[in-house]
């Protein structure tokens, strides 16, 4: 092998997991992460695992394996670990050795991203919020404070990992570890500090002996034996800062995340077929998929600030853990593509040639015959026929053909043989002694939310605080509370006894109260989460009150100094008056501080107090108000969510548990969407959104084994009003499959190699398959072959259309789990000669 490595002694086969029973050798060189002397081409994906359940960890993890990943991803999150300084917490979705574990019973590696920053759109950037506390500390910087507390959670897990026997070292599934993350993006703004603690961070990891590689994602400066690794949509063109460095991609985003007040950004898999085959095609061996299960943003875990409760990605496996197709599909067919040329990919450098103006050929040959060859066409919008070694092929724009024999070809990323399901929200009744029409219509109570200070813990202060150095973010609430009195000879009753509230905040919301009345609320977005309102307000002669609710929507996760980005009301306050124009600013007056609501003290999340209020007038559309109601879970199996229709702002708790935060009041821009997105050409967070004009996010993920078959409890806390009687909660099954294949499409992937092994040419197949057990295709709504209209979901026929296409479908897949048709006129005659021709279809099971 070429290069030099840099070697890892492996030496513990003690305690050694049921899974594997030898200790691994881990090391790398200039081509690739080298396993037991052997060069590996490796493809990774990210699983958080306190953003789904341990329950759901096994499938996850299991339809990862089948999609072709050898290893899963994913960070260790230091606040859920150490929520208080020295007071740990690993139980539940925090069990990250029960995770590792699971993921070793799979066969799969693991890549333990410690950080222990992690940013990833979680609260704080992962750092437990008692470091800001810390006198003298400065985060992810030279500064002592910070270094000695990083290291000892740093070594913390590694010792845990160890104890476990956990690393390859060890025979254990953990075969990289990273220390520190993305820092490279901001480091310039710590100055010289930077490279000393980018230094210090490395020895300090390699000292930790897990004997596995680490790495540094974004860090051109990474010191060796730090691997330096790349993020972003695209890192074919990223080298390593090292010869003897193998190229490897941490982070390809495989969507975006979603934000309160946002649309829902998605990525064509067609672009990241591309970016993934372009990454491969110049000499890159390890990929990791980030996401390749988002999942749900429980609790108050979310970042930003105004991070969605859900984190779905848009990732192959959906939030709600079922297949996400075609997505998953085409990226296991292209994972299998590479994986036939591994053989070459690992024996040498590529060799690259231009087939013309962005085409490019790059070709991986060894001495011993193994060759493969990836023809690529970078163009944006025209197709292309190239020449390569004595044959034609035809490249779509924007595309990558797989020759794994230099040859024939195993895919191109543009093609999709793997088919499309389209998923739908069914609506279940959840209470049996309720018609289903009820739904969550009765059988509420509530408890009122008092307005300003009612807890005995208040305390006063001059002047306006900034909310997290008060909260400690215990709450994402903090009340502002101030008594002022109004003599009947003061401007401000010039004109109708009308004023006007001037508020300004750090963000992220609020709510402003005069008398017990709300008069009006303001909010900040993710791309500014400051807050300033000029409010109406309606004083009355003599004494008045104001309390302004300010509240957090996640704290800052990304960023040079984010931690010291704070929130909350820190003024100017004032009262103008309308008459002529006079203006008191209550700044620096005498405040009273409530940290959190009466409600949470209480402990009305779990549903358990004495304080809950029946009675035939449900409280509706007002602000402050605990609801609790009961339900049965949804029969069956499939995923559940709650539809949070009519509701306004809050959080929501199931048997105890918190689903999130909701929002659905907060509707996003009507611009920015597009009915379709083009895959072709570079990718961006906002060139591919829907949604637009709508809640940001109105189904809420309920996993299964938070629910019992009856008397679950469910309790909200709503803000601004909202009417709690029109929540149901629904199931997510799957309503179509849906696929589309073209005479010219290659063959399945399975098949490659067929010709030459029958000698006669084989035509592209369309197959489809029931995505559960006991299913079995039920009717065929489409079928065409010829030159059909549409997408999955809105077919249509052309004048182009096989009279025979329908019944050669039925015949061959009703009854059936899968089946599998030939696109060919030898199947379905030729409907219309010298016209290239495709066969769409679109069926269900049951």
């Amino acid at each position: 092998m070429r290069g030099v490595g840099f070697v890892f002694v492996l030496v513990s086969l003690l305690g050694a997991i049921a899974t594997t029973s030898f200790a691994s050798t881990v090391t790398y060189d200039h081509r690739a992460l080298v396993i037991d002397g052997k060069r590996r081409v490796l493809i990774s994906g990210s699983i958080h695992y306190p953003r789904s359940t341990p329950d759901m960890w096994p499938d996850l993890i299991q339809k990862s394996k089948d999609g072709g990943l050898d290893v899963i991803e994913t960070y260790v999150f230091w606040n859920l670990h150490e929520p208080v300084r020295r007071q740990y917490d690993f139980k539940g979705r925090n069990d990250l050795v029960k995770f590792v574990k699971t993921v070793a019973e799979a066969g799969l590696y693991v890549h333990l991203r410690i950080g222990p920053y992690v940013c990833a759109e979680w609260n704080y950037g992962g750092f437990p919020l008692w470091l800001h506390f810390i006198p003298g500390i400065q985060f992810r910087t030279d500064n002592g404070p910070f270094k000695e507390e990083m290291q000892i959670f740093t070594a913390k897990i590694v010792d845990m990992m160890k104890k476990e026997n956990l690393y390859a070292s060890q025979g254990g599934p953990i075969i990289l570890s990273q220390i520190e993350n993305e820092y490279g993006n901001i480091d310039s703004a710590y100055g010289s500090a930077a490279k000393s603690y980018i230094q210090w961070a490395a020895s300090m990891a390699t000292s930790l002996d897990t004997g596995v590689p680490w790495v540094m994602c974004q860090q051109a400066d990474a010191p060796d034996p730090m691997i330096n690794t790349c993020n972003g949509f695209y890192c074919d063109q990223f080298t390593p800062n090292s010869v003897k460095k193998p190229k490897m991609w941490t982070e390809n985003w495989t969507g975006w995340f979603l934000s309160f007040g946002g649309a829902a950004p998605y990525r064509p898999v067609e672009d990241i077929a591309f970016a993934v085959a372009r990454f491969f095609q110049l000499g890159g061996t390890f990929q990791n998929y980030y996401m390749y299960h988002g999942g749900t943003n429980f609790g108050r875990t979310t970042g930003g600030p105004f991070i969605a409760t859900s984190y779905d990605y848009d990732a192959p496996i959906d939030e709600y853990g079922l297949l996400r197709q075609p997505k998953w599909g085409h990226l296991k067919d292209l994972h299998k593509a590479i994986k036939l040329c591994e053989a070459a990919l690992i024996a040498t450098d590529p060799t690259i040639t231009s087939l013309g103006t962005n085409l490019e050929a790059s070709v991986y040959k060894t001495g011993t015959g193994s060759c493969a060859a990836f023809l690529a066409n970078v163009r944006t919008n025209s197709d292309a026929t190239v020449n390569f070694s004595g044959n034609s092929y035809h490249l779509p724009a924007w595309s990558v053909s797989i020759l794994p024999d230099c040859k024939n070809v195993a895919l191109n990323t543009a093609q999709i043989n793997s088919m499309a399901v389209m998923p739908r929200f069914m609506q279940q009744s959840l209470k049996n002694d309720i018609d289903s029409s009820d739904g969550f219509q009765s059988g509420w109570s509530w408890v009122d939310e008092p307005v300003g200070i009612s807890k005995n813990n208040a305390f006063t202060k001059l002047g306006l605080l900034e909310q997290i150095n008060v909260t400690a973010d215990k709450s994402d609430y903090l009340w502002y509370s101030l008594s002022t009195e109004i003599q009947g000879d003061e401007p401000f009753l010039e004109d109708g006894s009308q004023t006007v509230l001037h508020v300004e905040s750090l963000g992220h919301a609020l709510h402003a109260f005069i008398n017990g009345k709300l008069a009006g609320s303001g909010t900040g977005n993710s791309g500014n989460a400051k807050v300033t309102e000029d409010i109406p307000v309606t004083l009355i002669h003599g004494k008045n009150t104001i309390d302004l609710l300010s509240l957090t929507v996640g704290l800052q996760n990304y960023g040079a100094f984010y931690d010291k980005q704070g929130a909350g009301i820190t003024g100017p306050v004032k009262l103008k008056g309308l008459a002529n124009g006079t203006t008191v600013d209550l700044s620096s007056q005498q405040w009273t501080y409530q940290v959190g609501l009466q409600g949470e003290e209480l402990g009305l999340p779990s549903g358990s107090s004495s304080k809950w209020v029946s009675g035939s007038t449900l409280p509706k559309k007002q602000p402050l108000i605990w609801y609790k109601t009961t339900f049965d879970a949804p029969a069956g199996n499939d995923p559940v969510a709650l539809h949070f229709i009519g509701m306004g702002k809050g959080e929501a708790w199931v048997n105890g548990q918190s689903i999130g935060r909701y929002w659905p009041a907060y509707v996003s821009s009507n611009s920015g969407c597009t009915s379709s997105c083009d895959y072709r050409g570079p990718y961006n967070s906002n060139k591919c959104l829907k949604n637009c004009g709508k809640p940001s996010q109105q189904l809420y993920h309920v996993p299964r084994s938070w629910l019992k078959p009856s008397g679950n409890t469910l309790v909200l806390f709503e803000e601004i009003g909202g009417d709690p009687t029109q929540i149901s909660f629904a199931t997510k099954q799957v309503e179509s499959l849906c696929s589309r294949v073209s005479e010219y499409h290659p063959l399945p992937v399975d098949m490659w190699g067929s010709d030459l092994t029958t000698g006669r040419k084989s035509s592209p197949m369309l197959s489809l398959e029931c995505p559960f057990p006991n299913q079995v295709i039920s009717s065929i709504k489409f079928a065409s072959f010829g030159t059909p209209h549409g997408t999955c979901g809105s077919f249509s026929h052309s004048k182009c259309s096989s009279r025979m296409a329908l019944s050669i479908v039925q015949e061959a897949c009703i009854g059936s789990k899968s089946c599998s048709i030939g696109v060919s006129i030898d199947t379905f005659g030729d409907p219309c000669r010298g016209i290239a021709k495709s066969l769409a279809v679109e069926a269900s099971c049951t």
